[in-house]
């Protein structure tokens, strides 16, 4: 049985780390960016359910990040970690939540196992930094899909009503997934204990009112921003209705081909992406999955009054139904972890508590060995030679953990009532984070132009209203940390000589040619830091794989 100590300090390191992550890394173009830069342009429009981009109309998320973001934006001020603090927030609702589930249908242990798995997988510490809205919709389905058990149990009104606000939470953070994922959870567990009943209540009609009664403000905005105005041009294509594109276009035009995206269309995709996003629990999960689905053959599927099938049947139905998208990214599956994790924490009990499969125990623990000697032994490296500049305590330091995980796993003793290969799955990945957060991500985003040409904007007090930006790209970051939406001009015959120009190094001698009077002010790189390479990571090659930027003002003048 997992003891207090244990449960509490992992939980507590792992929510740590999210913070130092929260806290130390700047924002990350493309989408953390934008949405943080839309969230701060929330605060100086007229309307509150009316969005822009860069002054421009915006329709592709709903609203619910971009509201709390810049509520908090407003209470804490301009800054990456307030864009955050939602978001984190929300992670720990799914973390709550999840072993709150879990304790309901199978007890204590399980339900810590499951919690700390959330809290300790590697996409959980990613989308408490690099936020988009998938660490909210992830707080809303779980807290839904958990008061909807309660009530399916207890029959109490007020968990009807919370399940069913948090579906409409979710559908106004990333539209009807949020109501599509607590559906495909309960209708399996329905067909397989035979409750036909449960297919046909009449309270889903309140729920259903509840729902529509609550996106009213959302569905307002689009009316008066696009179905009033038909035609407006959105990513090139014109928009005849807003309130179609959220409730059918965003979500089924990607299976009807109305949508506009075509990306990563193969039904395996996501399995492949959760290989690193699960880490360090995939291969207990997967194994976790064919066991929950075995379990059901020799019953004839048919489950006893005990048994449930939620976290299964919702986690296999939402995978079918969003692999069969033509249009397809990483975090997509990210909403049905807490159900993985479950899934997870059942076969681990399994093998590891109730000691079941002896001969399968030995061969997970060996295989995860190597899987978390080779974290380790790149955290070291990561730690010694992408960034010369990391003191050489730094390295040591990650050595030093390299050790202690080796002690901890030949010690093969259990600890607080953990088995040794637990530990060292949880340490490893608390610890990798942590070496991540502090050193390396930070570092990184110092390659970015958004955030780095905003400081030095800041720092030398440039007039932000001559800043025009030109052949650099865009970067969100940019607007945010500049607290200012800079020009964008596109044809050279648009600069004047009181610009000052942001633009590519390699235009510098031609600006120079035209405006022999131009004052160099910065250089910095631009390097798109979400797509690393193995010449960006070896200091000696990274020169010549950095393009830069630099700041000129083409007149000279201070």
């Amino acid at each position: 049985m997992i003891n207090n100590k244990l449960y509490y300090s992992v939980l507590g390191l792992a929510l740590l780390t999210c913070l130092v992550g929260t806290f130390s890394i700047p924002l990350m173009d493309i989408d953390a960016s934008q949405y943080a830069s839309i969230s701060r342009e929330l605060l100086e429009g007229k309307s509150w359910i009316w969005f822009y981009d860069m002054g421009a109309d915006y329709l592709d998320k709903p609203p619910m990040l971009f509201w709390l973001s810049a509520l908090s934006l407003k209470v804490f001020g301009i800054y990456d970690w307030a864009y955050r603090m939602p978001s984190f927030l929300f992670a720990i609702l799914a973390v709550y939540s999840t072993h709150a589930l879990a304790n309901q249908w199978y007890g204590k242990n399980i339900a810590r196992l499951s919690a700390m798995v959330l809290a300790t997988s590697q996409a959980f510490f990613l989308i408490t930094h690099d936020v988009r809205t998938d660490t909210m919709l992830m707080g809303w389905v779980i807290f839904s899909i958990w008061q909807l058990s309660v009530w399916y149990q207890e029959g109490k009104w007020l968990n009807f009503i919370l399940a069913f606000v948090a579906i409409a939470g979710g559908m106004m953070t990333k539209g009807p997934i949020a109501l599509i994922v607590p559906v495909l959870a309960f209708l399996p567990h329905f067909l397989l204990k035979r409750e036909w009943k449960q297919l046909f209540r009449w309270e889903y009609l309140v729920g259903l009112v509840i729902i529509a009664v609550l996106l009213i403000p959302m569905s307002i905005g689009l009316y008066q921003q696009y179905d009033l105005h038909p035609g407006k041009l959105i990513n090139g294509r014109p928009i005849q209705s807003g309130l179609r594109f959220y409730y059918w276009t965003q979500s089924f035009g990607r299976y009807t081909g109305e949508n506009m995206y075509h990306e990563m269309s193969y039904f395996s995709f996501l399995l492949e992406n959760m290989l690193w996003s699960f880490l360090p629990w995939i291969l207990f999960f997967l194994a976790g999955l064919v066991f929950s689905i075995w379990q059901i053959i020799p019953s004839r599927f048919w489950l006893n009054k005990k048994q449930e099938w939620i976290s299964t049947g919702g986690f296999v139905f939402t995978y079918c139904i969003l692999a069969r998208s033509q249009a397809q990214l990483p975090h997509y599956i990210f909403v049905v972890f807490p159900l993985a994790a479950i899934i997870t924490a059942v076969f681990l009990d399994h093998l590891f508590f109730a000691n079941h499969w002896k001969i399968f125990k030995k061969i997970f623990q060996w295989i995860h060995v190597i899987v978390f000697l080779v974290l380790w032994v790149a955290v070291v490296a990561l730690m010694r030679f992408p960034f010369p500049e990391v003191p050489i305590f730094i390295p040591i330091l990650a050595i030093i953990g390299l050790m202690l995980f080796l002690w901890l796993v030949f010690r093969n003793q259990p600890l607080m009532g953990m088995p040794s290969i637990l530990v060292g799955a949880l340490y490893t990945v608390i610890a990798v984070n942590l070496f991540l957060s502090t050193q390396f991500y930070p570092r990184l985003l110092q390659f970015q132009m958004g955030n780095t040409a905003a400081d030095y904007i800041n720092q030398s007090g440039l007039d932000k209203n001559k800043i025009v930006l030109y052949g650099t790209g865009d970067s969100r970051a940019m607007h945010f940390y500049g607290k200012h939406i800079f020009q964008h001009k596109f044809q050279r015959s648009q600069i004047v000589s009181s610009d000052i120009l942001v633009t590519s190094s390699d235009s510098l001698s031609l600006f120079q040619q035209v405006y022999p009077a131009a004052k160099l002010l910065h250089k910095g790189p631009n390097f798109s830091v979400s797509i690393l390479t193995a010449q960006f990571l070896n200091p000696a090659t990274r020169e010549q794989e950095v393009p830069h930027y630099v700041i000129l003002d083409l007149d000279g003048k201070p």
